[in-house]
């Protein structure tokens, strides 16, 4: 077996969990394809979709269920990367919606929303790769 999964855990791994962690990433995945195929943009549909609402609490529902076991990485990126990119999206509309007004802040509030999808497809990416592997995510 893998060491890195093997030496930091104490709990076997059930299964039904892993299988449970994958549906969770593709549900963030489906809000992601969402803002590309809509007029939304990524991080508003990841943020505020109902797919990743639902990730978010599957995810809180059973985290004690993985605690001490690799998958309580998955828990812990996921959970990370909805509530930083939330806080990402909220910091960068209050900082660029006062220039909008001039027309400045139009373009530099759509980069910060980019930027932000960019990081959210990053993360979900890197995650769900390593959970195929059957590896926890590394920070």
């Amino acid at each position: 077996m893998d060491d890195s999964a093997s030496a930091r855990t104490t709990v076997a791994v059930d299964p039904r969990h892993v299988g449970y962690t994958h549906i969770m990433y593709l549900l963030h995945a489906v809000s992601v394809v969402i803002g590309v195929t809509s007029a939304a943009f990524i991080v508003t549909a990841f943020v505020f979709g109902l797919p990743s609402i639902i990730a978010v609490i599957m995810n809180y529902a059973r985290r004690d269920q993985v605690r001490d076991t690799w998958l309580e990485s998955h828990f812990r990126w996921q959970r990370r990367t909805f509530w930083f990119a939330l806080l990402a999206l909220v910091v960068s509309s209050l900082m660029f919606w006062p220039f909008v007004i001039i027309l400045i802040g139009i373009p530099l509030l759509l980069l910060s929303y980019f930027a932000i999808g960019v990081w959210t497809i990053y993360r979900i990416a890197r995650g769900w790769l390593a959970l195929n592997r059957l590896r926890p995510v590394s920070p």
